[in-house]
């Protein structure tokens, strides 16, 4: 049954637009709604034959709705399927004492057993590429370097290599719904030395609160492995990891055991204490703190031969970009770094973002990192060994610059194209149904010239509500945009006839399900520009497609700006 929903886009708005009612309405609600509506368009009130056949489409229409959301069991299969939801078949065998919360439950059980279908099918392929790039040429000049220069050496040209690469590739495979083998590989070189080696994990969901994993490896670096990882929650707020293993080589044996412990110390915090024991023992304790608009982290950590101290922060700007920019200092035996920098995000699934680090006795070095889906670039440039302001100065500046320039050359306009390319596309094949949509929304004004009359004269002779003007689709507000043409539709007529007692109330839907409104321009934002008058005194209001509206207001009045 939810089979045969999966492929296709849900809309649950139309009938709650249609009726003009909240998704929380009243059976009160609904039915008053309902009988204004009936009286709109009930066909005995026409004696034209093509009105009267309009007036009974909309009629049975209005009557569709009704019957829907008047139904509890009906309401709450379209709440979670749509309109499609209603035409599968297999609903009339639920039996019609089940509240909507239990029919819910049914769908959500449906979804679980499909994301489980889709998991099976699913490999989850994760994988990283570093290359690092060795660029002290550029800033370090050395004495001997000069003379051999002077006495006519080759030429100035800087030399620029790649001293490292690493490339790492995983993939997951579910053999059931609570086993998972996972294969990863990896490929290393430095200066001309390489290595690679390869995994299998094997793991098992044990329960709501747990997993275990046995691992197995093989490589030319550091021999055969075989490990052992579980993972517990211990309580809503505290869950532990421990992970032990066993490195096979020519020197013998090397065991190694890491625990963690982790505790939710309140909404946004979390603390960690780790333990490693083996060829590089330590003790770490940190705190992490993750909000809406920052990441905070502080860690000590004692060790050999690495103990140190680190702090990092970092502001996450709410844009659509989603932009953030970052700091951190770690200083330990093995000198002082500070590192800088920033990451936005320029495409659907691409994310790219540069860092800063400058160090004692590290020198300067810049990262840039480029996130495309679960891919990862990773490219490392050592600038210099020295603290030079000029490499501090090219790294920090150069970036953004470059950044700036391709934003502007290649991102911005391949985003325009491909937003242009699925604009087009979705009026394409939401032609006909628009098509489709306007001939009712006409009907519908038609039908509707009468009640307007009466309702303007009703609202005249007691100095009440009068829409002058009304538009409702795309307007073209941004002067560096004016060559673009607004797509509107006149809906002055549909909203004087929603007018009761003087007020006119509007749900937070898409006003395009509303009678005698249609969409203008598929898949654009639209708006909602209105001039109404209310005692003798003009008022104008512009609202968003889906937030709900309630006028008049005092803010409205024109006088007022």
């Amino acid at each position: 049954m939810a089979a045969a929903l999966e492929e296709d886009e849900i809309d649950n708005d139309d009938y709650y637009s249609l009726l003009n009612v909240r998704r929380e309405a009243t059976q009160d609600e609904l039915k008053a709604s309902y009988r204004r509506l009936c009286m709109l368009y009930h066909p005995d009130k026409h004696r034209d034959p093509e009105l009267k056949r309009q007036a009974e489409q909309l009629f049975n229409l209005v009557h569709k709705a009704y019957e829907v959301l008047s139904d509890p069991q009906s309401r709450a299969i379209y709440d979670v399927y749509g309109k499609r939801g209603l035409d599968v078949e297999g609903w009339e065998v639920v039996e019609r004492k089940r509240t909507p919360a239990e029919i819910r439950e049914e769908y959500e059980r449906l979804q679980r057993e499909r994301e489980e279908r889709r998991l099976q099918q699913r490999t989850n392929p994760k994988g990283t590429i570093s290359v690092g790039i060795d660029a002290t040429d550029l800033f370090d000049h050395y004495e001997e370097d000069y003379e051999e220069i002077s006495a006519g050496g080759s030429g100035g040209v800087p030399h620029i290599e790649i001293n490292r690469m690493h490339i790492s590739q995983s993939i997951e495979a579910p053999l059931t719904t609570s086993d998972t083998a996972i294969l990863s590989g990896s490929l290393s070189t430095h200066n001309g030395n390489g290595g690679g080696n390869i995994n299998l994990a094997l793991r098992r969901v044990t329960s709501a609160k747990g997993w275990g994993e046995v691992e197995f490896g093989a490589g030319d670096t550091h021999g055969p492995l075989l490990g052992m990882k579980i993972f517990r929650n211990l309580t809503s707020r505290c869950f532990t990891t421990a992970h032990c293993g066993m490195q096979f080589s020519s020197r013998g044996i090397r065991p190694g055991l890491t625990t963690m412990l982790a505790r939710h110390l309140d909404k946004n915090t979390m603390g960690y204490l780790q333990w490693r024991w083996g060829t590089q023992s330590s003790m770490n304790t940190s705190i992490v703190r993750d909000t809406k608009s920052s990441h905070f982290t502080f860690a000590v950590q004692l060790g050999i031969p690495h103990t140190f101290i680190m702090m990092s922060y970092q502001y996450k700007f709410q844009d659509d970009d989603q932009t953030k920019i970052k700091g951190s200092v770690k200083s330990g035996f093995f000198g002082t770094v500070v590192e800088y920098g920033a990451e936005t995000k320029i495409s659907r699934h691409s994310v790219l973002g540069a860092t800063v680090s400058v160090g004692v006795p590290q020198g300067v070095s810049l990262k840039i990192k480029l996130n495309r889906a679960s891919q990862t670039y990773f490219f490392p440039i050592h600038l210099t060994d020295q603290l030079l302001p000029s490499a501090v100065f090219y790294a920090t500046v150069g970036p953004v610059v470059f950044y700036l320039a391709i934003q502007r050359l290649v991102i911005r306009p391949y985003v325009r194209a491909q937003q242009e390319q699925e604009l087009e596309k979705q009026r394409e094949s939401s032609a006909s149904d628009v098509a489709k949509k306007k001939q009712e929304a006409e009907a519908a004004v038609l039908l509707m010239q009468e009640s307007v009359r009466r309702i303007i004269e009703a609202e005249e002779s007691r100095m009440g509500l009068i829409i002058l003007n009304a538009w409702y689709g795309k307007f073209v507000t941004d002067n560096s945009r004016k060559h673009e043409r607004a797509r509107v539709i006149d809906v002055t007529v549909p909203l004087q006839c929603l007018v009761k007692d003087s007020k006119l109330i509007l749900t937070e839907a898409s006003k395009a399900g509303l009678p005698g409104f249609y969409d203008p321009c598929v898949g654009e934002e639209k708006s909602l520009k209105m001039l109404y008058q209310f005692r003798g005194v003009m008022h104008q209001v512009l609202c968003g497609d889906t937030e709900a509206l309630r006028i008049p207001k005092q803010s409205h009045r024109i006088d007022n700006e």
